[in-house]
């Protein structure tokens, strides 16, 4: 038996895999937009399924809140501050070698949704908000890539396999994004069981995509609540004829249009994201020593000057804790990055 056969000895014996399957596992490329807690535990588990290229895509970084519910983190990424889709690729080797790992430390936009989400088999969502989920299906649609969706939050989860041309998708479901106040794990807490569930159905039905089990794929938007053990599901077996995406191909999130420059990051944060120039962080940091605290490593730089604490990638762009008023993070940006 080969060290390949031996690894999955388990999986190829399920009668579902196989050992095609396996094989067929092994030459598949699975895009992850988002590494939080549904991302990380899709990423863990695909990675131990032996699905043979992973590309992480996520915007955020470790901090020590994740780690109730984050698998792939401990407490040195939250101390250093890791970027999420780094501290990944550097987990998963020491959970599965002979896979490739991908990490990208980008917040998914219309700019570069091409260059993020080509050339993969399937799309995976691990984001927490509706605006990247519609960019997903938005290019999902146009350019025929399936992708799940997969959402957690308190007690509930739910996830929903999208085929383009087959199956409802996002848009047909959910025309327009949530209104009023929005739950988020941040306002209503979460279960890191709950985020185990949507992540595992998820996974298993990503599996079944990649091996050719189409047949087997649900049709459905599932949800469940792992405290109130209600469950439900809506058909999603075909697309809507009158469908924004589907139907008008009026891919309005891809265009990029409405999209604003800095974005509420939840736990009281916001993300500004409206200059990609590469920063020298040791330069910067030298010229913010007398203004507070900041430390910094190769991937990101923590500046603290009370109330707010910054968070600069490499690229320019910033999450700034402390408040959610876009015009205030404007201005803290502006006034120790510049505009």
């Amino acid at each position: 038996m080969s060290d390949f056969e031996d690894r999955y000895s388990r999986q190829i014996l399920f009668p579902g895999i196989g050992a095609e399957g396996q094989i067929r596992l092994a030459r598949s490329r699975v895009a992850i937009v988002g590494c939080g807690a549904t991302g990380s535990v899709l990423a863990s588990l695909l990675a131990r399924a032996g699905v043979g290229g992973l590309r992480i895509i996520d915007r955020d970084y470790v901090e020590p809140s994740n780690l109730q519910r984050q698998s792939l983190f401990d407490e040195n990424d939250a101390r250093e501050s890791l970027p999420k889709a780094i501290a990944a690729a550097r987990q998963i080797p020491l959970i599965n070698s002979q896979i490739s790992v991908e990490p990208h430390v980008a917040d998914l936009t219309p700019e570069n949704v091409n260059d993020l989400l080509t050339n993969v088999d399937l799309i995976l969502d691990g984001t927490d908000n509706f605006e990247t989920r519609y960019l997903i299906n938005d290019f999902a649609i146009e350019k025929s890539v399936p992708w799940i969706y997969a959402a957690a939050v308190g007690s509930y989860a739910a996830t929903l396999n999208i085929v383009p041309g087959e199956t409802a998708c996002l848009a047909c479901i959910f025309p327009d994004p949530p209104s009023g106040v929005v739950e988020t794990c941040d306002t209503s807490g979460i279960l890191n069981s709950a985020v185990s569930l949507a992540a595992s159905i998820a996974a298993t039905e990503t599996l079944k995509f990649l091996v050719g089990a189409r047949g087997e794929l649900r049709r459905t938007l599932l949800s469940c609540d792992v405290w109130t053990n209600h469950r439900a599901e809506v058909v999603a077996d075909h697309p809507r004829p009158d469908c924004r995406v589907c139907g008008e191909k009026n891919f309005l999130h891809l265009k990029g249009e409405g999209r604003p420059r800095m974005t509420l990051c939840g736990r009281n944060a916001v993300q500004i994201h409206e200059r990609h120039e590469p920063v020298n962080f040791a330069a910067l940091a030298a010229r913010l020593q007398p203004h507070g605290a900041v430390r910094h490593n190769q991937y990101v730089l923590k500046f603290c000057r009370e109330p707010y604490e910054m968070t600069l990638f490499a690229d320019g762009r910033a999450i700034i804790k402390g408040t959610s008023d876009p015009a205030l993070a404007r201005s803290f940006y502006a006034r120790y990055i510049g505009s």
